[in-house]
């Protein structure tokens, strides 16, 4: 990815997003989906970039890693937003703000 091989760098993060899900490396998985997205993002296939960043926040929030989530949320609001669907960045922007509320009152 580094050296701008967005394409084949998206394929092995995805490959691997699945491998480290089978060995219950949740986190990594979550990393990996993310990593993925930033890919698709770059290469401006917005709708492919939300998908993996959207899977990449399920997966964070299902297993109680929120603040990764967020940025998830956030970057799959930047991919929404490039695509012009105002409805899902609406969407999105609730959620982070909900999400972003509980996280304050936890403190």
């Amino acid at each position: 990815m580094d050296s701008g091989k967005y394409e084949e760098a998206r394929v092995m993060f995805l490959r691997t997003a699945e491998l480290y899900h089978k060995s219950q490396n949740y986190f990594d998985s979550t990393t990996m989906l993310y990593k993925a997205g930033e890919c698709d993002f770059a290469l401006k296939n917005y709708e492919k970039a939300a998908e993996s960043f959207m899977k990449s926040a399920d997966l964070s929030f299902l297993k109680g890693f929120d603040r990764f989530g967020v940025s998830a949320l956030d970057y799959a609001k930047d991919c929404y937003n490039a695509l012009g669907n105002k409805e899902k960045v609406q969407e999105l922007e609730k959620k982070i703000k909900e999400v972003k509320a509980k996280l304050e009152s936890a403190f």
